[in-house]
């Protein structure tokens, strides 16, 4: 299965909430490039249909890591389908339209200048990353505190967040250190 067919299935299996049908639809619109972009302009996922690779990297890993039995039974931590699907599959909508594709000159291996293609990072609306995802999801659907946390904590403390905002974030919601753990898995495994 495409990885476009992938995630509506999964996101169509397990997220029900009100006005889930109309984030969906935005995704799948014009107006989005979703299911195209890539999830970044020269690392993880720099190819098209990046992001979406991405996002369903991320949910195999939130998921994998929430059924480890130390998880469980000794961090006795419990997410639901829905908030883990929610979390994973959504927590890098930020990056909708945030690429476009063009051109640079580069020398090849004889020393002739080649037009190559790579992206371009424009970001027209510049609200951060995390928070901008949070942002975007909300105009469709409400996110539990601990889904908006996770999703605008994901960057862990690799991001540019104050530490301890980010130390206070995983101790209170502890989906929020998980998702950065799959985030992170995912980009430096996965997508190396």
């Amino acid at each position: 299965m495409a990885f476009k067919e992938t995630f509506i299935s999964i996101y169509n299996k397990t997220i029900h909430r009100e006005g889930s049908t109309d984030l969906l639809k935005y995704l799948l619109s014009d107006e989005s490039d979703f299911f195209t972009a890539p999830a970044s302009s020269r690392y993880h996922g720099s190819h098209s249909e990046g992001l979406v690779s991405h996002s369903l990297n991320v949910y195999e890993c939130l998921n994998d890591y929430l059924s480890r039995d130390t998880v469980r039974n000794l961090y006795d931590l419990s997410i639901s389908p829905e908030s883990t699907a929610i979390a994973a599959l959504l927590h890098d909508v930020c990056k909708i339209n945030i690429y476009r594709t063009s051109t640079r000159n580069v020398k090849d291996s004889t020393g002739n200048w080649q037009k190559v293609p790579y992206y371009e990072f424009d970001d027209r609306f510049p609200y951060g990353h995390g928070e901008k995802s949070v942002y975007i999801i909300s105009k469709y659907m409400k996110l539990t505190d601990e889904e908006a946390f996770a999703i605008r904590y994901h960057m862990g403390f690799s991001g540019t967040d104050e530490a301890r905002n980010v130390g206070d974030a995983f101790r209170l919601y502890p989906l929020a250190l998980a998702l950065s753990i799959a985030d992170m898995e995912a980009t430096f495994f996965l997508e190396k």
